[in-house]
């Protein structure tokens, strides 16, 4: 039997996952790493960590046991977006890598609106945002000049792991896409911005589709991972775009649903001049000459977490929701808008806050904890509106994270969306798509989509209620009043926070 390793890069840890040909799991291993807040707003990691934490997991799944470590054709990977990795020309690490959460360059955001204008959207198609790296690139000129002084070329997480691993330097389309200087319509970096802000072309590295072979291991690594260094590498992708492969997102009209800590509506675009003025993200997919649109609300699952910290700490989840079934749609009036630390889409506003609308005396917990999953799902369903809005099909949606683990908040999300929504058998997320990649860059399949056959098979699926259906687009509407109606409120309640 033949295997490929998918390593999926995350803010706290590396995962890795060893999948055979018939797409099931042999062996899975992770390592956390830590994360700095040095300063309010700042976050940052060390990338050595990154690359000692990946080889012991690496080497974990190639021991398991039953696992001929010499039958491992390929690796490829799956990454956290935006952060920052400078090197300098020996390769080496500059400073510590700046996070796709750090907050810091709110300044430099408002300086590439000002000069890009227009350009911004034409060429990146989204909006200058904290968390993207042209920001973060421009904060380390401005304040740590001479350090930005000694760097040669920038890399994101995954790609700096990639390039320890062999020695070589590339970054693939759906990473770059989130850099804020990749023309993404045409697929190469935008001498446009660059000459803006006076970067030079040999500070970005060279792009390579997601399945693209970039290398084999060199012989030090081989060795501390126990594989060949004759292993295949491949580029891999965005978290976001493995994730997508991941849940089978390849073919128009097929949406996915992801609600972790925060949430991501994500749907498949083959249209490269789709035009959502940027209101939602566009970026490359890792299937090659895709794209895909996204949508993100920053509070989804954590909405739910900091409710259940905050009124049911001793209870467990299922504990908290026994009986939401039976609550009716709408939560008997009560409306929760998930604005806990701001809003990304369709608002991109940090001093946002979190609301309950229509309290009275015969709400009981219970409906405060279904106006919570109400309201994320409508915050998710934002995104959804908008890509209908633009002429685009979204009547399947694969839903994952744990708002695929509730039969309940499944049907919930079906009756918003008004689409079919299905769950996964074996949810492994971007590390799956990872795997997927190196499978497909092995040559196992003939495209993705075969791939995906194979290896991505859907569970349980729902149906829209159209009572329910009817209920919810009247609400949904309310709920898209209540920002317009609160923003003002909350603007001048910054002061008096923490």
């Amino acid at each position: 039997m033949s295997y490929v390793i998918g390593v999926d890069l995350g803010t706290s840890a590396v995962k890795t996952l060893l999948m055979d040909r018939n797409g099931k799991i042999a062996a899975e291993a992770s390592r956390d790493y830590p994360l700095y807040h040095d300063r309010p707003s700042w976050s940052e990691q060390k990338p050595e960590d990154w690359v000692t934490a990946t080889i012991a997991a690496m080497n974990e799944v190639a021991s398991a046991a039953g696992i001929d470590a010499s039958a491992i054709e390929g690796i490829s990977f799956s990454g956290q977006m935006h952060g920052l990795v400078l090197l300098n020309s020996q390769g080496e690490v500059v400073r510590p890598a700046i996070l796709w959460n750090d907050t810091r360059t709110t300044e430099q955001c408002r300086e590439i609106e000002k000069v890009l204008g227009d350009t911004l959207l034409s060429v990146t198609r989204n909006p200058a945002l904290e968390g993207f790296t042209l920001p973060k690139i421009l904060w380390v000129r401005q304040y740590e000049k001479e350090l930005f002084d000694q760097a040669s070329i920038f890399l994101l997480p995954k790609d700096y792991v990639r390039y320890r691993l062999t020695g070589e330097l590339h970054m693939d389309y759906s990473d770059a896409a989130g850099t804020l200087m990749l023309d993404v319509a045409n697929k190469v970096w935008s001498k446009e911005v660059l000459a803006a802000f006076d970067l030079p072309e040999s500070f970005c590295p060279p792009l390579v589709e997601s399945h693209g072979l970039v290398g084999t291991l060199l012989p030090e690594v081989a060795a501390k991972t126990g594989l060949s260094a004759n292993t295949k590498v491949f580029a891999g992708g965005a978290d976001n775009a493995c994730g997508a492969i991941g849940a089978g997102i390849l073919s128009e009209g097929l949406t996915l649903s992801s609600i972790g800590t925060s949430g991501v509506i994500l749907s498949y675009e083959n249209d490269k001049s789709k035009d959502f003025g940027g209101k939602v993200h566009f970026f490359n997919h890792g299937k090659e000459n895709s794209f895909y649109a996204m949508g993100v609300t920053l509070a989804a699952g954590y909405s739910l977490s900091w409710f259940k910290k905050t009124f049911a700490p001793n209870e467990s989840f299922n504990e908290m929701l026994a009986g939401i079934e039976n609550v009716k749609p709408g939560s008997n009036g009560l409306l929760f808008t998930p604005y806990l630390v701001g809003e990304r889409t369709p608002h991109a506003d940090p001093n946002i806050r979190a609301s309950f609308i229509g309290v009275d005396g015969t709400h009981e917990r219970i409906h405060f904890a279904r106006a919570v999953m109400e309201g994320i799902t409508f915050s998710l369903n934002e995104s959804v509106d908008m890509f209908r809005q633009a002429g685009k099909t979204v009547d399947k949606v694969v839903s994952i994270g744990g708002g695929a683990q509730n039969p309940v908040w499944l049907q919930m999300q079906a009756d918003i969306f008004n689409a079919t929504v299905v769950s996964l058998e074996n949810e492994q997320g971007p590390g799956l798509g990872a795997a997927m990649l190196a499978a497909y860059g092995c040559g196992w399949f003939e495209s993705l989509e075969a791939c995906a056959d194979q290896f991505v098979k859907h569970a349980d699926s729902y149906e829209p209620n159209p009572e329910a259906v009817a209920a919810y687009e009247s609400l949904f509407r309310v709920y898209q009043q209540v920002y317009a109606q609160t923003k003002t409120l909350n603007d001048q309640l910054v002061p008096f926070r923490g």
